[in-house]
């Protein structure tokens, strides 16, 4: 067995001792060397830095300088190039100087001898001009002599015997003049009423069209007896929603398949025609449904109205008429000058005027648009007040149309003084259009404006949003607003709009005023 040697506890502990004081110095040492050579370091990398940052700067210096001259030899040689450019262009200049100097040398060479070949002339004709005048004292004299000779044997002198004969022949001339103005006038006299009849006769057998005569009734047909159900729906509240909403009385009675719609506005039984074919067509009639399909037809109508005006003024060849009035041409459709239709009496007078413009030499195209203007004042809402023809020249002249065309259409009626010859083309040819048999209907026209100034009674009271004259005028419906009219004001309402019509209107029978207000709550489930 191997004997382990026992080493004192002091020896061990003396050599840890002295391991830890040898790693302490080691540790001590590299610190005071750091602290003592630390200066020296971070002198050695300044000096490194400002090394590297001076070689940089050298650097970037040098790239600055060779940029910079780079660029002074290309502005160089851009400047060159300039240079030779103006260079060459003052040599060709001075080239085509030189040519000018030689040409224009040559021209004074020409202006030289033409000079001298004038003046020739010019000796030329004052040698004749002399002889000239020589030989015409030669002739003054002789004929002096002459007339000398004459009147000693007339008797008279010269002067004496020219004043003699100017007076005979003024004598002779007022004479045969007069005849001559006598003969013409007569002659016209003769062939102005025959020449207005041609030209008249010749208008009518050109313009010759077909005239509509709007009723005041309108048949809507059905095909069954079961739709009039519909149409009135529950306790007629279907039928009472379709008069509110386009104004027309709607009959429904025995007659087979067929509905009757009744108003003198031919614009608003078109707005209901229009809207019970959709809902007979959809199958959906109720309040809601027949409000919104009301609202869409008459949209719907507005473009048909635009679309009208514009085709008449193709046909008729005007052009570049405004907007606004093109649409006042397309409601003309939907109107009528005592019984006749409006639109067709406009392009009848537009055709006449043309013709008898052309038959006298006039503008044509100005009298064919003061015709189908001229009646413009009857289909406009605007100032009431005014006669038509007044209301019409003010629309023309609002929308920038010519002078004589604005004149002609406020004076066909005579309320102001015509100034151009296109104005009373157009007063006749209304009178032509309106004056042939069955043309008019004068009980038609008193009838509607009639039914009209009733609406416009009842409108002119605050509160009132709609009116409709019904069954031929026998009843007036007024629609109030409900925030402005409460339901005790509406009595007295209907009985002040009755008692107003009593004493500014004349009609037969009698009148019911009816006053409706009604209240809407809308929500929106979402």
């Amino acid at each position: 067995m191997k004997t382990l040697s026992i080493i004192p506890l002091e020896a061990v502990a003396f050599s840890a001792l002295s391991i830890i004081l040898m790693v302490a110095a080691l540790l001590i040492g590299i610190a005071l060397g750091y602290l003592i050579f630390r200066p020296m370091i971070l002198k050695s990398k300044k000096a490194k830095i400002i090394v590297e940052a001076q070689k940089e700067g050298e650097d970037i210096k040098k790239e600055k300088i060779f940029q910079a001259k780079e660029k002074f030899l290309q502005l160089k040689a851009e400047h060159e190039q300039f240079i030779t450019n103006k260079n060459n262009i003052l040599r060709d200049a001075e080239n085509k100087l030189k040519q000018k100097e030689i040409q224009f040398a040559q021209q004074v060479g020409e202006v030289n001898k033409k000079e001298r070949e004038i003046e020739a002339i010019r000796n030329n004709l004052k040698v004749q001009a002399d002889l000239v005048a020589k030989k015409s004292e030669e002739y003054d004299k002789l004929r002096r002599d002459e007339i000398i000779k004459i009147e000693n044997i007339a008797g008279m002198s010269a002067e004496e015997a020219k004043k003699q004969l100017v007076e005979a022949m003024k004598a002779e001339a007022r004479t045969d003049a007069q005849s001559y103005i006598n003969d013409v006038m007569d002659e016209a006299r003769q062939n102005a009423t025959k020449e207005a009849k041609r030209i008249v006769i010749n208008t009518i057998q050109r313009t010759a069209p077909e005239v509509a005569i709007e009723n005041a009734v309108t048949v809507f047909n059905i095909d069954s007896d079961e739709v009039k159900g519909r149409i009135i729906g529950r306790e007629g509240r279907n039928i009472r929603a379709l008069e509110a909403a386009t104004g027309v009385e709607i009959v429904v009675d025995d007659t087979p398949e067929a509905i009757l719609l009744s108003a003198f506005d031919p614009v608003r039984r078109e707005v209901a025609r229009l809207a019970l074919h959709q809902l007979v067509a959809d199958g959906r009639i109720h309040p809601a449904r027949i409000e919104e399909v009301v609202s869409k037809v008459q949209k719907q109508l507005e473009d048909e109205i635009l679309e009208t005006g514009k085709r008449t003024c193709i046909d008729l060849g005007i052009h570049g008429l405004n907007i606004e009035l093109v649409k006042l041409v397309g409601r003309m459709k939907y109107r009528s000058s005592y019984g006749q239709n409006l639109l067709q009496h406009s392009r009848e007078v537009a055709n006449i005027c043309a013709t008898m413009a052309s038959e006298l030499g006039l503008n044509a195209k100005v009298a064919k648009r003061a015709g189908l203007l001229h009646d413009i004042g009857k289909v406009s809402d605007e100032d009431a007040e005014l006669p038509h023809a007044m209301l019409g020249m003010k629309i023309a002249e609002k929308y920038k149309e010519k002078p004589e065309i604005c004149n002609a259409i406020g004076s066909h009626h005579e309320e102001i003084e015509m100034t151009s010859l296109i104005s009373p083309l157009v007063m006749v040819a209304d009178a032509i259009s309106g004056a042939r048999p069955g043309a008019r209907r004068e009980v038609i026209e008193s009838y509607i404006k009639r039914l009209k100034d009733m609406e416009n009674i009842a409108l002119s009271y605050q509160g009132v949003t709609k009116t409709y004259a019904i069954q031929a005028g026998r009843e007036l419906r007024v629609i109030v607003g409900s925030e402005q009219v409460s339901d005790k004001d509406i009595e007295m309402l209907s009985a002040e709009i009755a008692k107003k019509i009593q004493n500014e209107m004349t009609y037969p029978g009698q009148v019911k005023i009816t006053v409706i207000r009604e209240s809407r709550s809308v929500a929106y489930a979402k």
